[in-house]
């Protein structure tokens, strides 16, 4: 994710700023409208923060688990042999 700010708003908020590229943001800096520099993670690695973390986890454990969809578990035989049949219909 990339955001432009101007000279002045990242002289006066540089360590917002620098969270915000801690975070993996990459922030383009302007002067009067034109690009003069950009700041950008030293790592590759995106460092997440707590909230992010636990959303993480969150996800991780739910798709661990799975959502029941009330449907029968799926037999792949017979899901070929439905798509192998001639179109008809009325074949419900």
């Amino acid at each position: 994710m990339s955001r432009t700010i101007s000279l002045r708003e990242a002289n006066q908020a540089f360590s917002r700023c620098i969270r915000e590229v801690e975070a993996g943001e990459e922030i383009t800096i302007t002067r009067r409208g034109e690009p003069v520099a950009r700041l950008v993670p030293a790592r590759s690695e995106r460092v997440l923060t707590p909230e992010q973390e636990a959303a993480l986890a969150r996800l991780c454990d739910r798709m661990d688990k799975g959502w029941h969809l009330g449907a029968e578990p799926l037999d792949r035989d017979e899901l070929y042999a439905n798509a192998r049949r001639p179109y008809d219909p009325r074949r419900r």
